[in-house]
């Protein structure tokens, strides 16, 4: 005990003399600068992540719009695989510049995930071929389905439930949905006749269908993911090294073994006219994926969960509003009304969410399992895997 008090002692001097002279700094004393107006803390500027990630969402759907309306077009799994090899390139090379980390590549890791690509190839798949035949607001507004799809996927499989305000946003969103599809068809035998009315309700037919495809993929994706991420415990950055690594084989194979790689084909699908513009979209949408997902983050960490949500279905208006810009997508009053029906939807069921989540937790200290959300008994699954 003695020499451990002696060697505090002298310790204690050879820090009071180190700060004498400069070799140790006492402990920083938190100071309060004089002016830090909150608009030059741009990452705390809740503003500009929400206008964002809004502007990614929009171009990506505006871009892959346009790599798709080509008329010539027919090398989706291409145009997929580019995408995958783009992301994986790019954040690979965050992760060596040190600005972004995730897991290193496990195998056993990869067999545990490898489903839930294939899950994601389905579901990007029919989205890039319900996307060619349908103008990006019918798209959009169909999308909405999908939460119908996934809300009791969850009542099934995790114990969720539906209130009375999410079951009247379902409601609204079905009647979008039939709105759209009623202004859609309405359009099309109106501007054509004969042959070519038949040919376009041929064209929305097949968007339709493959339209119902991306929803159920789509579901069973999320559902699915939701299902198996408590096995691997991936985050973020994790999940979209994993989905785009293991696409990647399968997107090329799926590429050389039905589409046609002639040279005369790669002319139709990359005109010299538009070659570079189609190349540069293609790895830009690619890049978009990585814009979303930071951006999103960015908006929970600068805002909140809450306003992120509101944001999520504020933000289908205006990508539905870019296909009206950028595209001719017929502006009548039936589609008009399909989208503002379409975006209130979003909007009620947001609030129906938030709402949820703001309900008092009955007891203090509750001592029998409670039910929960499915979206927190995800959250608890993943905590104890």
């Amino acid at each position: 005990m003695a020499e451990e008090e002696k060697k505090r002692f002298l310790e204690g001097n050879e820090m009071e003399h180190g700060e004498k002279q400069g070799r140790f700094s006492p402990p920083a004393r938190a100071s309060t600068p004089r002016y830090t107006p909150a608009a030059q803390n741009w990452q705390n500027n809740p503003v500009l992540p929400v206008i964002s990630y809004c502007g990614s969402s929009i171009l990506m759907t505006v871009a892959n719009k346009y790599i798709l309306s080509f008329p010539d077009y027919n090398l989706n799994f291409l145009l997929l695989a580019v995408q995958s090899i783009v992301c994986v390139v790019a954040i690979q090379s965050c992760k060596s510049a040190g600005i972004i980390t995730y897991r290193d590549f496990k195998m056993d890791e990869a067999k545990k995930w490898f489903p839930i690509s294939l899950l994601l190839i389905g579901m990007i798949y029919t989205s890039t071929k319900a996307l060619r035949f349908l103008s990006i607001p019918v798209y959009t507004i169909f999308k909405n389905l999908t939460i119908i799809l996934i809300a009791y996927g969850e009542v099934l499989w995790f114990g969720g439930s539906v209130s009375s305000m999410a079951l009247f946003s379902f409601g609204l969103m079905v009647c979008s949905s039939v709105i759209a599809a009623w202004a859609d068809i309405t359009h099309a035998l109106a501007s054509a006749h004969g042959a070519a009315g038949t040919q376009e309700l041929a064209t929305l037919n097949a968007g339709y269908i493959w339209m119902l495809l991306n929803c159920l993929s789509t579901a069973a994706y999320v559902l699915g993911m939701r299902k198996r991420i408590k096995l691997t415990n991936f985050k973020d950055f994790d999940t979209m090294f994993y989905n785009n690594l293991l696409t990647i084989p399968i997107l090329l194979a799926g590429s050389f073994i039905t589409e046609d790689w002639s040279s005369l084909n790669l002319a139709k699908n990359f005109p010299p006219v538009a070659r570079n513009a189609i190349i540069g979209a293609m790895i830009f949408t690619g890049l978009s994926s990585i814009f979303i997902s930071y951006t999103s983050a960015w908006c929970v960490r600068a805002t909140s969960s809450t306003t992120y949500s509101m944001v999520g279905a504020l933000n289908k208006l205006p990508i539905a509003v870019s296909g009206l810009i950028f595209f001719d997508a017929p502006v009548t009053i039936p589609s008009v009304s399909a989208i503002f029906v379409g975006f209130v939807s979003g909007i009620v069921y947001a609030l129906a969410k938030v709402r949820e989540s703001s309900k008092p937790k009955t007891g203090i200290l509750p001592t029998s399992n409670i039910p929960m959300s499915a979206s927190a008994q995800s959250a608890r699954d993943s905590l104890k895997a």
